[in-house]
């Protein structure tokens, strides 16, 4: 017995898909010319896209139209694994070479001199009063005003916390305010929820204020998510009357931000959160993950008095506790100072390869910042991303496509280079000198 219609044409889209002629974040053509090409209906072609997105081969946008799904936009921009003869410059992450010893010694004394047996076992479901201490002196360190440790969650990592403030405070269908170009962590979370990002544009001082009342005016957005220093991917920083404007705007339409300042630590000068401005209305969040190590998972989350209680109680639900053991460990670098001495040092590293980076890219078309962990790299208008980033890998180059940055994985003239996951600086420079020579020879 045949398929119906509507199958048939569902496989032949997928095998375009697999070979390559549909590529991934592609617009797909409208009902009414994939009708003509098949000599059917726009009705079934309709059938045939449901289908696909139902099987999640594409997704489909009212007035937007239908394109081809990433396989895992978070997985293709940031290929984990390290080879020694190939430069990764996908991954943004501390240089961990030069925070290992220090790590190896303050583990070993957490375990062997200073551990309570009480952190092996069920503590306070909030967490340790102390560790939450710890997180108020790492959140005051970089300008944020918290008046008690009970205000102060511990989650693991900050991605938990984007996932808990986003599942806890919107609703399936609702839409999410973030920056046009962001983080693929946060469009993943969005996506995955259920929810519906809508990019606010940005200028080279980060998300523009006007077009942010324009997006709340017109999607009255649940929630507003700011990456406000050297944003991800673009290195902006806002300014404090842009932080400012921003937080007029929170206040007028009363939603609710999210101010994801991770990135804090490698501002030359404190500037003051947004959130110190709205403190009732704003959720911040910073970990330990960029500064000093992802595996640590701690992530430390100043919410507003009002929502301490509902937000215990979800986490308390979802996970019962983050892990006392990271805390600890990092609770005991905060209160003898180490933690603030490793962070200024991959501050200090990042200038470094910032400066090596300028010298090598010399002509090149770049957004970046004096301490920032990476570049926006613009590639030349004649040249592919898509083929330039696979000829990359062919040469042992992993870039992070501008496309998956897009909120709506449009395509981008541009790739994110990492600066700090690779660990030798003559090998650094090398990566980047075979970067500048296919860069140069895509001109010709």
């Amino acid at each position: 017995m045949s398929k119906p219609k509507y199958q048939e044409i569902a496989d032949a889209v997928i095998h375009l898909i697999d070979i390559g002629h549909y590529k991934e974040g592609s617009k797909l053509p409208t009902h009414r010319a994939l009708a003509a090409e098949y000599s059917t209906t726009p009705v079934t072609i309709a059938k045939a896209y449901t289908l696909l997105a139902e099987q999640g081969h594409i997704e489909s946008f009212v007035g937007r139209g239908s394109f081809v799904k990433s396989k895992s936009s978070l997985r293709q921009a940031i290929q984990s694994q390290f080879v020694e003869d190939e430069w990764n410059f996908s991954i943004l992450q501390p240089c961990l070479a030069q925070q290992l010893t220090a790590l190896h010694q303050q583990i070993n004394q957490c375990f062997t001199e200073t551990a309570s047996p009480a952190l092996f076992g069920y503590i306070e479901d909030t967490g340790s009063i102390s560790h939450k201490e710890a997180g108020m002196r790492w959140l005051q360190q970089f300008g944020l005003q918290v008046r008690s440790p009970e205000h102060v969650l511990l989650t693991n990592g900050a991605q938990h916390a984007l996932s808990t403030l986003i599942e806890l405070y919107s609703q399936p269908g609702d839409k999410i305010a973030v920056e046009s170009l962001t983080y693929p962590g946060i469009l993943s979370i969005i996506k995955a929820l259920g929810r519906e990002p809508m990019g606010v544009e940005l200028d080279e001082q980060g998300m523009r204020p006007e077009c942010l009342q324009e997006v709340c005016e017109q999607h009255k957005p649940s929630l507003v998510i700011v990456v406000p220093s050297h944003q991800n991917p673009t290195t902006t920083t806002l300014s404090l009357e842009r932080r400012k404007a921003i937080a007029s705007v929170i206040q007028k339409h009363s939603t609710w931000l999210i101010e994801d300042d991770i990135y804090s630590f490698l501002n030359p000068e404190v500037i003051a959160p947004i959130t110190n401005l709205i403190p009732e209305k704003s959720f911040y969040i910073s970990s330990l993950s960029k500064a000093i190590s992802p595996g640590m998972r701690c992530g430390y989350l100043k919410a507003p008095q009002s929502q301490i209680d509902n937000l215990s109680a979800y986490i308390r639900t979802m996970i019962w506790l983050a892990s006392p053991i990271n805390f600890e460990v990092a609770t005991q670098m905060i209160n003898s100072g180490l933690i603030f001495q490793l962070a200024d040092q991959q501050k200090r590293i990042a200038q470094q390869r910032q400066s090596v980076a300028k010298r090598v890219l010399k002509d090149e078309t770049t957004l970046s910042q004096q301490s920032s962990y990476h570049i926006w790299l613009t590639l030349p208008e004649n040249v592919d991303t898509d083929k330039f980033v696979m000829t990359a890998k062919e040469r042992g180059m992993f870039l992070s496509n501008g496309r998956y940055f897009c909120h709506n994985e449009e395509y981008s003239q541009h790739v994110r280079l990492s600066l700090m996951s690779i660990a030798d600086d003559q090998h650094f420079e090398e990566g980047l000198a075979q970067l500048k020579h296919l860069l140069d020879q895509s001109k010709l």
